[in-house]
């Protein structure tokens, strides 16, 4: 029997990172309100970064996420190094291409068993898996761990890197360094294939709604992470420093997080965009693990999201092994390590300029931008998350999901809403912003 009137307010969304609330209102038939509320307090990055040396950035702003700490160090240094007018070593953007994968890979596992797999499987959250399923937990906390650990011998830590700076890195991996990681990445492959296997037996709901997705593209062989063009599925096409064209961001009373869009009313980035627009440049295992699921672009299930994670992890596990492969032959030259004094700035000249980094992280297309003076003291700084990019996009996706599924259970409707905002992997942390201060003068 149809639901007449729902009326369903979810408090905080569990398996997200951070706070997040679903608020549906339907009288008498009628979608009156369908909403994602972004509640978690603003965080001030942008405003703690003007006054601060150009050097600190990266360290600042990896604090913006414990997940996505090296996605945000890199966007930062690319950012600044747009500002100075540095061009990376082959060497450097390859070992920065090996930590984007160990982050992406690192995030994505995360993601599939902890957040998405307990819906698949119809419990609340993992820990009944414990029980149930063993050998996935285990296999889960073995795939992390090997992620975390490539990611300290790389830069120090995973979360919040130490080495990856401005113009290379304080400490480069040596022989034996390559060799570990190199085992670890392929001691992973037969568990990806395990995990492919296990994803590609369970269902997800059937369910499109064509939309625009955007990410970075390029005119070369390569899968795009770290560098190229922004394209969306529509046609769209320029360069990073255009950023707020793409973005073109605007504020909702309801929300915390600004929102975006480009030709249409929403757009979605993230692994499935990325998919969309650079399907033919993922590695021939990729493309197999893509085949199990029959995914393909243009793919606009969101539930599919966490498919394409999938498959992106099959790709980056082959491709680090091909980059690890690659330093081991060419030899890391030690010559290029930095080293820096107490402010971290090394021999590096600093002008006055203005600096765009776009980087592909996990969820998707993340800007930094920061103007700096002829110190190379930080004046404005703008970061752009793909979550607030994605918030838009969740909630026209929400609106027609809901009128597909009226007729379940206000149960079932919450449950199938909060696995369709899951689905998109959100960071409400990260996407948090404040828009406006106004200081009053004390009479």
């Amino acid at each position: 029997m149809a639901n007449e009137s729902v009326n369903i307010s979810t408090g905080y969304i569990t398996r997200v990172e951070g706070h997040g609330k679903i608020i549906l209102k339907v009288q008498e038939g009628r979608l009156e309100t369908c909403r994602l509320d972004i509640v978690e307090a603003p965080r001030f990055f942008e405003g703690m970064l003007r006054g601060r040396s150009i050097f600190e950035a990266q360290h600042i702003t990896s604090r913006i996420c414990g997940i996505c700490a090296c996605g945000h160090t890199l966007a930062s240094i690319q950012a600044a190094e747009d500002a100075l007018g540095i061009t990376p070593t082959v060497q450097t953007i390859q070992l920065r291409k090996l930590l984007l994968h160990y982050e992406i890979l690192d995030s994505h596992i995360l993601h599939i068993y902890f957040l998405a797999v307990p819906d698949l499987l119809r419990v609340k959250s993992f820990l009944p898996l414990m029980e149930t399923h063993s050998e996935v937990v285990r296999r889960a906390l073995r795939m992390k761990q090997v992620c975390n650990e490539s990611c300290e011998i790389l830069v120090g830590r995973h979360v919040h890197p130490i080495s990856a700076i401005i113009g290379g890195f304080t400490k480069l991996p040596g022989k034996k360094d390559l060799e570990s990681m190199l085992n670890k990445m392929m001691t992973l492959q037969a568990d990806m294939d395990a995990t492919v296997e296990l994803i590609s037996s369970l269902t997800f709901p059937e369910f499109e709604r064509d939309t625009e997705y955007v990410a970075l593209s390029n005119n070369t062989d390569e899968y795009p992470f770290l560098s190229g063009t922004i394209a969306s599925t529509d046609g769209v096409k320029m360069d990073k420093k255009d950023y707020r064209k793409i973005t073109n961001e605007f504020i909702v009373p309801h929300s915390s997080a600004k929102h975006t869009r480009l030709s249409r009313e929403a757009y979605a980035v993230g692994a499935l965009a990325r998919i969309n627009l650079n399907y033919d440049k993922l590695h021939p295992s990729a493309k197999e693990a893509a085949l199990t699921f029959g995914l393909k672009p243009k793919c606009i299930n969101p539930f599919l999201n966490t498919v394409a994670q999938l498959v992106e992890s099959v790709h980056c596990v082959n491709n680090a092994v091909s980059l690890i492969e690659e330093l081991m032959a060419s030899g890391i030259n030690h010559e290029e390590v930095i080293t820096v004094g107490v402010n971290e700035r090394a021999n590096i000249p600093v002008r006055a300029g203005n600096g765009v980094g776009a980087v592909e992280v996990p969820r998707g297309l993340l800007f930094h931008n920061y103007a700096i003076d002829d110190k190379g003291i930080i004046t404005d700084a703008n970061c752009i998350i793909p979550t607030n990019q994605n918030l838009n996009n969740i909630e026209l996706d929400m609106q027609e999901l809901v009128s597909q599924i009226i007729d379940l259970s206000a149960d079932e409707i919450t449950q199938r809403l909060e696995m369709l905002v899951r689905a998109y992997d959100p960071c409400i942390s990260c996407s948090t912003h404040m828009t406006d201060v106004q200081f009053l003068k004390r009479s």
